[in-house]
């Protein structure tokens, strides 16, 4: 009887052990956390994970304070409210530049970003703007200061090629780290067909070349392969302020990973010792930018 007793009481305990065996083998998931999310979307093997793209834009300037100090020479002046354009100067000029198989002498623009959660919603950028700043020859401008250790006293001044042409032509390099954000609009997610907004916000430095003729002396930096960037006063590009913006647009997927992005972007930049011919020169520069681009996820 005892015996009996014992068995019936183990056989009970084990049946009633099996259905929660049962189900802690069967469970689902637990809905993942935000850190399983982030460290699943940072890991290197994930597809899909990076994207890079190439592109064109166009840009346009407000007038702008251009400040030029040359004291060896006696000048201390300012040129208020100059106009520029970009470069090349219509949008013929790019499509027969990229026809001729040229294609960074137009305004080019390159991005390379990581998705930073699992849902490919947020993304940290580099942005590459390949812009470009001339000033406008023929315009007239006021131009006050001294030039000659003479006080000007004339006010309106032609702006000649001769007089002054400042240009940051090669280019005006915004490079920056971005945020951006991607919204769903149309169309079935992370597949062709899908139309998402696009959202950047980001900040970083401004690398011009400066290319410019100040009272009739050329500014000479020296060939481009010799001394080519960052710090010294003869090297090609060099950094020479900081740069802001936003920038607001569509991304169309239309084949596999491949999309095209065409998005405006508000820059704000500063500049400071800019390279003139035994000076330097200071500005702001407030932008606006037209990009169509075109890139694929990896």
């Amino acid at each position: 009887m005892k015996t009996r007793f014992v068995c019936t009481l183990a056989a009970a305990l084990v049946s009633l052990s099996l259905p929660s065996w049962s189900q802690a083998q069967t469970a689902p998931d637990a809905p993942s956390s935000p850190k399983v999310n982030f460290d699943k979307a940072i890991q290197n093997g994930d597809k899909d994970n990076w994207y890079f793209s190439w592109g064109y834009s166009r840009q346009q300037y407000a007038p702008s304070d251009i400040h030029v100090s040359q004291p060896g020479l006696g000048n201390d002046f300012t040129v208020h409210q100059a106009q520029a354009t970009d470069f090349p100067a219509n949008f013929g000029d790019t499509i027969k530049s990229l026809f001729s198989l040229d294609f960074t002498t137009p305004q080019n623009n390159a991005r390379l970003g990581k998705f930073m959660n699992a849902e490919k919603t947020f993304a940290i950028e580099l942005n590459i703007d390949h812009t470009k700043y001339n000033t406008t020859i023929g315009q007239t401008a006021r131009v006050s200061g001294t030039q000659n250790n003479q006080p000007l006293t004339g006010g309106d001044q032609v702006l000649t090629d001769q007089y002054f042409d400042y240009e940051l032509h090669n280019g005006l390099n915004h490079i920056m780290l971005n945020a951006v954000w991607f919204t769903h609009l149309y169309g079935p997610q992370h597949q062709p067909g899908e139309l998402q907004l696009v959202s950047r916000v980001g900040a970083g430095i401004l690398l011009p070349h400066a290319d410019n003729v100040i009272l009739g002396n050329r500014n000479e930096v020296g060939p481009k392969n010799e001394n080519i960037c960052c710090f010294k006063s003869n090297d090609w590009w060099q950094l020479n302020g900081w740069t802001a913006g936003v920038e607001v647009g569509f991304r169309y997927t239309f084949y596999k990973t491949w999309y095209a992005e065409l998005t405006q972007k508000f820059a704000y930049g500063r500049l400071s010792k800019v390279p003139v011919y035994q000076g330097s020169a200071d500005q702001t520069i407030w932008m606006s930018e037209q990009i169509l681009s075109a890139g694929f996820l990896f």
